[in-house]
């Protein structure tokens, strides 16, 4: 269904600015779903070095260039979006949309802006339901919890849905504690049925799996999510992905690990060129997704920053928190003298000190939320 434009309008005035969807969802999501939203592995610090790594990046203009006319949008897989941007696959979408279709409110979000998304396999509804609702690109994204024959029935449901792409997580091998939800004795719903044998399948995933995927579906492109390395980067081109999907899935698995946009050089000089490269991490600003473009990523995914929206006013949420993101691009590339995402290249960044203390919300320093702890 797509977005209502009276019920668009009605939000223009409701929200003015990024922090004010995270305040609204806060207010409205039950406290073990929005520790989930908002926490991540152990003693989380892979997530603060995802915005540490973002805030110790600082932006060089140029001035005295003609940027009255300024493009936002960018191309992927041949078709134009929006925005360089896509809403990452977040399982328990329905535990956080307003109303009960969970994912399809995320599609529509989607759709509605011009922007794709990314469904994760372990968010209700399913492909089907998604794809029905989803009438932008979408693309698929599987957590494996089954043999062979499973992970080929689920790249035809994919391809008969019409999804642009299929994505395989890779940095789920095992599965992770995250000590919010441990600390509230949360068992989330929907890792119901990621136990025992379920489990193993995801923990027995390697490169000879993704080799037989590539083999048997040569032109689907294929996007393997959770690269952390040079290295394993430089393995995916070999076997043939489209797309290395930086990611350390928002700190929810490794902790101790690198931020995803310090990783994110060293995966773009391994690829060099023979793959595209998104990453997602912490981006929560428009100049974030520039500083990830200026460093060579193609497309910036965004989680909870969209979560927020979604569980503030559903569909329409998210169509007003990317037209906020929308805005805050357009500015920053405006400001850098640039009218283009493909104007954009590693002599408009420089090392610098952050300013904020790295938190899931530094990004927002206007904002204040009481923590009202265990």
């Amino acid at each position: 269904m797509p977005v209502n434009p009276e019920t668009l309008a009605a939000l223009q005035d409701k929200y003015l600015v990024l922090h004010e969807f995270v305040r609204a969802a806060k207010n409205r999501l039950d406290a073990n779903i929005w520790d989930y939203l908002v926490g991540a592995t152990e003693t989380e610090a892979t997530m603060r070095r995802n915005r540490m790594g973002i805030d110790a990046l600082a932006l060089r203009p140029r001035v005295l260039r003609d940027v009255s006319e300024i493009d936002t949008s960018s191309t992927l897989f041949g078709k134009k979006v929006r925005l360089p941007v896509l809403l990452a696959p977040v399982g328990g979408l329905e535990f956080m949309a307003v109303g009960a279709n969970g994912a399809v409110t995320a599609g529509e979000g989607a759709s509605g802006f011009g922007v794709p998304i990314m469904l994760s396999s372990v968010s209700k509804p399913g492909l089907e339901e998604v794809a029905a609702a989803a009438t932008g690109m979408k693309i698929y994204q599987l957590y494996v919890r089954g043999d062979a024959a499973s992970v080929e029935d689920s790249i035809r449901r994919a391809q008969d849905n019409g999804y642009d792409a299929f994505c395989l997580t890779v940095d789920t091998a095992i599965y992770s504690r995250r000590e919010r939800d441990i600390a509230r004795r949360f068992a989330k719903p929907w890792r119901a049925t990621a136990t025992g044998d379920a489990q193993r399948y995801q923990a027995a995933l390697n490169w000879d799996d993704v080799k037989r995927i590539k083999d048997a579906h040569p032109a689907m492109p294929l996007i393997l999510k959770g690269i952390g390395t040079g290295e394993d980067a430089l393995i995916a081109c070999q076997h043939g992905v489209e797309v290395v999907y930086v990611s350390n899935h928002g700190g929810r698995q490794l902790d101790a690990g690198r931020g995803s946009i310090e990783v994110l050089p060293e995966v773009v000089q391994a690829v060099a060129g023979r793959a595209k490269v998104w990453v997602d991490g912490g981006f929560s600003r428009g100049t974030d997704i520039v500083k990830a473009l200026c460093l060579g990523a193609e497309c910036v995914g965004l989680g909870r920053l969209y979560c927020y929206a979604l569980a503030a006013d559903g569909a329409a949420g998210v169509v007003r928190l990317l037209e906020i993101l929308e805005n805050e691009f357009r500015s920053a590339l405006g400001l850098l003298g640039v009218t283009s995402v493909g104007q954009l290249g590693p002599s408009f960044v420089a090392p610098s000190t952050p300013t904020n203390l790295p938190h899931v919300h530094s990004a927002f320093p206007l904002l204040r939320l009481d923590d009202s702890g265990y």
